[in-house]
């Protein structure tokens, strides 16, 4: 059972999504919280797991990066997985999230299934990146890294360069293994799944995926699943 904490400053959203997600047989909502401080106070007096929380990015006060910030430095053992939830699908405010440690991206415009997905992909160790977030990253018909088609994620200001140029000079430096493991991530692959694909020992996935993430200056997989997708189109990955 997934255990999962909704925060949203709308009680009809919060409502909501609690009706849709905890009519699934493998969803248990068990918070519905107004903003970060909620969320903080939650975590710091709760004795049982949260596998993953919703969180809003446009929060009043304290908005969901900085939450999210605050939560990964609060609570760095903490192994829940975060999905960034918004009605607004900019790119400035989808690297942000990513590059403050968001497990992924879903619209307020998504359907209930594709929330679920979302939540379970979280879950479950993969990329999660809903359609329409997706489309708000790269649409349809675009091509190259021009307005509305990021080369990567951008990190917070006093971080290294994760754009492209960073990112395809890193790419250059990785062994064909690592490539292959790149590669992988980009198609929203957990580490067990990888190392059943290439037939390597689970740990030794997650040493590439360590050696994949400094090499490209990213400080998440997610990241780097987002790069593994654009960076073809500025290198030859085998």
């Amino acid at each position: 059972m997934i255990r999962l904490v909704i925060v949203d400053d709308h009680a009809l959203v919060r409502e909501g999504l609690s009706l849709i997600l905890g009519g699934e047989p493998d969803i248990d909502v068990v918070g519905q919280l107004p903003d970060g401080p909620a969320l903080l106070d939650f975590l710091d007096r709760t004795q049982d797991p949260i596998d993953v929380v919703l969180l809003d990015l446009y929060l009043p006060g304290i908005d969901g990066t900085r939450v999210l910030s605050l939560l990964r430095g609060r609570f760095p053992e903490l192994r829940t997985r975060v999905l960034i939830l918004t009605a607004v699908g900019r790119v400035a405010d989808i690297q942000r999230a990513l590059a403050a440690g968001a497990d992924g991206f879903v619209l307020k415009d998504a359907t209930g299934a594709e929330v679920a997905a979302a939540v379970r992909g979280a879950h479950g160790g993969v990329t999660t990146l809903s359609a329409t977030a997706a489309e708000v990253l790269w649409p349809r018909g675009r091509s190259g890294t021009g307005p509305g088609r990021p080369a990567a994620p951008a990190g917070p200001p006093g971080t290294p360069d994760t754009g492209a140029g960073s990112a395809a000079g890193g790419a250059g430096s990785l062994t064909r293994r690592e490539r292959e493991i790149l590669d992988l991530l980009g198609r929203g692959m957990a580490n067990q799944d990888i190392a059943r694909t290439l037939d390597l020992a689970e740990r030794t996935v997650k040493t590439h995926v360590s050696n994949v993430l400094a090499k490209l200056q990213v400080s998440s997989r997610t990241q780097a699943a987002l790069l593994a997708r654009d960076l073809p189109r500025i290198i030859d990955l085998p």
